[in-house]
């Protein structure tokens, strides 16, 4: 689906975060100690330096939108994920495989959340 340009780049980076939230699920599917390590280091580098930023524009640019058109649901939903998402890290520190389960589920879900419903009722809101 084509995105007005203000969320083009935000709709690309959500790629790369259902690429990581499978990596996620594959890795604890897996069992491998090493690779759910390896596949938590990855995660947080990754929270760091795109996921953790990606969440900050959303909260700080789109959700106000969305606050000031009273579509309070909306910006309940995605501000819960990302707190959620947000709370998993700990968990992720100590290679935690369950942890690493559901961050990848719960970023797959809200990645499609986004795309199939936030991002729509934004393209209505924005010029």
């Amino acid at each position: 689906m084509k995105r007005i340009p203000a969320l083009q780049p935000l709709s690309r980076e959500h790629h790369t975060a259902l690429t990581l939230a499978k990596a996620c699920e594959r890795a604890a599917q897996s069992r491998d100690e090493e690779r759910i390590a390896k596949t938590c280091q990855r995660v947080i580098q990754a929270f760091s330096a795109e996921l953790e930023p990606h969440f900050q524009l959303e909260e700080q640019s789109l959700l106000p939108l969305l606050r000031s058109a009273g579509n309070t649901p909306f910006e309940q939903h995605t501000l819960e994920d990302h707190q959620q998402l947000r709370a998993l890290l700990d968990d992720l520190q100590q290679n935690n495989i369950e942890a690493l389960d559901s961050f990848g589920k719960l970023l797959s879900a809200h990645v499609r959340f986004e795309e199939r419903e936030l991002f729509p009722a934004l393209e209505s809101l924005l010029p």
